[in-house]
């Protein structure tokens, strides 16, 4: 029995409702193990037909970590420049396969691989929050430059990056998202 906290929440609700991105991590390495096991939560993804299109470079070393953040967060990327203090990034890469990413894709006219990246991402970052560590998704950055300098092949698209590290927990603000009654309709759509 799913047990409900005062709020009528129950722990995976609970856990979304914690989940926020960070910005700011702690001087403070990531055990492997962690890591680990984030990964494998999102190794347990599903994807279109079956074919688990996901790879991950996972980027602990620090010297190597400091070395790409200057090549990826430069120029017009400089926002993301935050992401280069966290202990960890995950490069986030697709190996596309012939029928459900090409196929399908112009089939359907929808890639269908960023939709199973976004889940098996989305499994990485809801482990990391119940294992107490913080993740921030990031779409800012110079793949160009990440895929010379870490000498990624082409048969790899490289999708994103996500920061992973500890970080001072605060108590969760209200975050600002629209009302069911905007976003959801049974059986028919009404405007």
């Amino acid at each position: 029995m799913t047990k409900i906290n005062k709020k009528g929440e129950n722990p995976f609700q609970q856990l979304v409702k914690s989940r926020r991105s960070i910005r700011r991590y702690l001087e403070k390495p990531v055990e492997r193990e962690k890591i680990l096991t984030c990964i494998e939560a999102a190794r347990l993804a599903p994807s279109a037909d079956n074919v688990q299109p996901w790879r991950f470079l996972i980027i602990d070393d620090p010297e190597l970590k400091s070395q790409l953040a200057k090549e990826v967060f430069s120029g017009i990327y400089y926002i993301s420049k935050f992401a280069a203090k966290a202990p960890v990034l995950i490069m986030i890469l697709a190996r596309l396969d012939i029928i459900a990413n090409r196929i399908g894709k112009q089939i359907q006219n929808i890639h269908f691989y960023l939709i199973d990246i976004g889940i098996a991402g989305e499994h990485i970052v809801l482990q990391a929050e119940e294992l107490g560590l913080g993740t921030c998704w990031i779409g800012w950055f110079n793949s160009r430059k990440a895929r010379r300098f870490l000498k990624i092949p082409r048969k790899y698209k490289i999708v994103s990056l996500m920061a992973v590290g500890s970080y001072e927990k605060r108590p969760p603000k209200e975050k600002k998202r629209k009302k069911l009654e905007e976003i959801v309709w049974f059986n028919r759509m009404e405007e």
